[in-house]
């Protein structure tokens, strides 16, 4: 029976998606809604999430296309427009076509989701949302200026950026939308002051991508990960520079376990939200880079999980 919700959520999405015409529209861009989608099962696959859900998953397919358009496609005078248009909310005529449907998109997705909050009086959530892509946003912008002034950041200038360019406290915020009640305004201001755990997720997110990715990205042109910033500053090897990345990826599992621990200030079912989104990682970026490069393991879990029948 939840298999059967999931395939009319992903039926819908997938409509939604087909209006983009990604291909036709950013055909520099990774086509991944399929796979955003099996993302956000991981962090509720509960069929009372729908509206989470559906929200989650088309701003993080949204946001993979901002990334693309950021990393490997915008101009800095087109990329300086768009942060203007969102840091001002307002639109920007002046953008290109691509970038103009990109960002109406986003207000479009924003809109649906600011009216559905208001109508459960719970509009404050919308604001929140709207600052953590702001700083997304001007994150990314500041990630592209390291690239094209080949500036070599140290490892901590980098991470301070570039945990924001992960997503997860993006993410994080927005899977608190459409759930119960428990989830209150200071849960939010809770999530978008980066506590330890949710710091935590993000530097896990963040390395654990970054370790299976950078020489890819590195051939094609991209901004220093953590292991050349590691490597540049301190003087070692790669492998040297993996086995300091995974140490903190270890002490940083540890935090998530401490934040579940301790007093709570906030309900478990938020604690729970980034717990998924941690574990999630697992899937897309163990070995691999397997959102960039889908793998058979995704492939897999998506025949498995979305297409297959499950035997009773």
């Amino acid at each position: 029976m939840v298999q059967h919700l999931h395939k009319k959520e992903i039926n819908e999405l997938t409509r939604w998606w087909a209006g983009l015409d990604v291909a036709t529209n950013f055909p520099f861009a990774r086509d991944r809604m399929v796979e955003c989608y099996l993302w956000i099962l991981g962090v509720y696959f509960e069929p009372h999430y729908p509206v989470a859900k559906t929200f989650m998953t088309k701003l993080i397919s949204l946001t993979s296309i901002l990334d693309d358009i950021y990393d490997a496609y915008g101009t800095k005078e087109e990329l300086e427009l768009l942060i203007e248009a969102i840091q001002r909310s307002y639109e920007a005529y002046q953008q290109p076509d691509y970038m103009k449907l990109c960002y109406s998109e986003f207000l479009n997705v924003y809109k649906e989701m600011e009216d559905l909050m208001s109508e459960q009086r719970k509009s404050y959530c919308f604001q929140f949302a709207i600052e953590a892509m702001k700083q997304q946003c001007q994150a990314y912008y500041v990630e592209f200026k390291w690239l094209h002034e080949s500036y070599m950041p140290t490892l901590d200038e980098y991470l301070f950026v570039a945990l924001v360019t992960s997503c997860y406290q993006l993410l994080t915020i927005v899977s608190f939308f459409g759930m119960e009640d428990s989830i209150t305004k200071e849960t939010f201001i809770w999530a978008f002051n980066n506590p330890k755990i949710l710091r935590a997720s993000t530097i896990i997110c963040r390395l654990m991508d970054d370790v299976v990715s950078h020489q890819f990205e590195q051939e094609r042109g991209h901004v220093p990960s953590a292991v050349e910033c590691y490597m540049k500053q301190y003087g070692t090897s790669k492998q040297e520079a993996y086995d300091e990345l995974y140490k903190q990826i270890k002490n940083a599992w540890k935090d998530i376990n401490e934040g579940f621990l301790k007093p709570r200030k906030v309900p478990m079912s938020a604690l729970n939200r980034i717990l998924n989104l941690t574990r999630v990682l697992d899937l897309f970026y163990k070995d691999h880079d397997g959102y960039t490069n889908v793998g058979d393991s995704i492939k897999a879990s998506i025949t498995t999980l979305l297409i297959d029948p499950i035997s009773i």
